[in-house]
């Protein structure tokens, strides 16, 4: 069966089963006791502090004047939590040297482009997350730091502590083609997908609740075109469903059909499998007739203007989500034949191959990914914790809305598709004409015939030898 890499989650018998030997459940929500430090403001986003950090394995770097960093958030709530991070990282002394959070400004794959315009040219932060998908492409480029030395000097860090699916390519060696070499980085978050629902819509125009269907082992692909059609034909500008334009969206049915975009090994295209082909056309059919939003519009913007009753997102939607006046909650994706085929979402915290004071880069990713950081980023309801404990999951939980939680949770115990980089070939490239076809079917202007004769072939050149 061709896949992404059917992550089952095995060391750690997924989230729910999350492991009696994990080194960060102790620590995840507690708080530290950090050192008091003399703080002052610079400037918008800057602060310096005089003393060392805390429990930081790294001794003061005193030719780190400013460090810059990075993250794509999805609204200004999770950009201005990750700034009040950087600012309180300095203010307790954690970090002894400035900060200056720049958040990105791109949604999608246009923050990476972006990324790597600025590390060509040599104005690229720090420190910056990326997306799971993109690590080779950096790693391959000589864009990111190896910090495996830092990593080995650490008295805090361990590659356990975090989930094994994203360490497997963070410890990627390409000359060896094994895992547990380098440390190109360290995970932030791990996500899965749910459907954000807007409860007073579906009430309104008569249809079943979701989240009634799930529980009754009734949610599926049809149940999810009943639910839209309904809804959309309570008339005006009230749409059933909106899916934005990422290869996350459509992937997911391809997953759920038994299908993926390459084959087991990760070396060829297999988006003309049947199964894929399958998902695909389920894709295409939200969009026949008038139910659905117009493939690509920003689905977030009109259900949170309380226009639209269903869209798929991440537990990074969640922080827009909770502004909402109107009954919302989530619930887990439909089944297809093969199940959810849900997404294990992640990224990581990397260092700019150029940056000056690598030790004070390497000092702010181990501040960023603790467990006491990565439990406020989750209390805003962005993500789930990247790294192993089960009182992470227990806290993540609590952290409401929306009220059903246990949908992100499910997905992990539903054999997840990793979210992973292609390291034989150029993820860029094959996302690029992969998208650009899959766009063309969803929007109508090729045929699922035409897409299946030439998918593969269109995304041949991103594969190498």
């Amino acid at each position: 069966m061709t896949s992404i890499m059917r992550s089952k989650l095995a060391a750690a018998s997924v989230a729910l089963g999350l492991l009696a030997t994990a080194c960060g459940s102790s620590k995840t929500n507690s708080d530290s006791s950090p050192t008091t430090a003399a703080s002052a403001t610079t400037a918008a986003g800057a602060t310096t502090a005089a003393t060392t950090a805390a429990g930081s394995s790294a001794a003061p770097s005193s030719s780190a004047a400013e460090i810059r960093w990075r993250t794509r958030p999805d609204n200004q709530a999770e950009a201005d939590l990750y700034r009040s991070i950087g600012d309180g990282l300095v203010k307790d002394g954690k970090v002894p040297f400035k900060l200056k959070y720049e958040p990105g400004d791109n949604e999608g794959s246009p923050y990476q482009d972006k990324l790597r315009t600025e590390l060509a040219s040599g104005t690229a932060p720090d420190v910056f997350w990326i997306p799971g998908t993109d690590v080779a492409d950096f790693v391959s480029k000589g864009l990111v730091l190896d910090l495996r030395s830092q990593a080995r000097d650490s008295k805090v860090y361990k590659d356990a502590d975090f989930y094994p699916e994203p360490m497997a390519h963070l410890t990627y060696d390409p000359k060896t083609a094994t895992s547990g070499g380098p440390l190109w980085g360290v995970p932030r978050d791990v996500s899965t997908f749910a459907i954000y629902v807007n409860l007073d819509l579906i009430a309104k125009a008569g249809a079943e609740n979701p989240i009634e269907l799930q529980k009754a082992g009734k949610w599926d692909w049809a149940a999810l075109k009943r639910v839209s059609e309904k809804v959309a034909a309570t008339g005006g500008a009230v749409k059933g469903w909106g899916m934005s334009n990422w290869w996350a969206n459509y992937g997911l049915f391809m997953n759920a059909a038994g299908g993926g975009f390459f084959n087991a090994d990760r070396t060829a295209c297999a988006l003309d499998t049947d199964a894929s082909i399958a998902g695909v056309t389920f894709a295409r059919s939200l969009y026949e007739g008038t139910a659905s939003i117009p493939y690509g519009d920003d689905p977030e913007k009109a259900y949170n203007a309380g226009t639209l009753s269903m869209f798929m997102n991440g537990r990074w939607a969640t922080p827009g989500a909770r502004k909402n006046t109107f009954n919302w909650d989530v619930v887990n994706v439909p089944t297809g034949a093969k199940g959810q085929g849900n997404w294990l979402f992640w990224g990581a915290y990397v260092v700019n191959a150029k940056t000056k004071d690598p030790k004070a880069a390497w000092q702010l990713v181990e501040q960023l990914t603790t467990g006491e950081t990565q439990g406020k980023v989750a209390a805003l309801g962005a993500n789930i914790p990247s790294r192993v404990s089960d009182d992470a999951i227990k806290s993540f939980l609590t952290y409401s809305p929306p009220k059903n939680n246990q949908a992100f949770i499910d997905a992990l115990k539903d054999k997840p598709t990793a979210e992973g980089p292609l390291w034989k070939g150029s993820w860029p490239a094959y996302d690029k004409a992969m998208n650009t076809s899959v766009e063309a079917v969803l929007k109508g202007t090729k045929t699922i015939a035409d897409y299946k004769a030439t998918i593969c072939n269109d995304t041949k050149s991103a594969f190498t030898s």
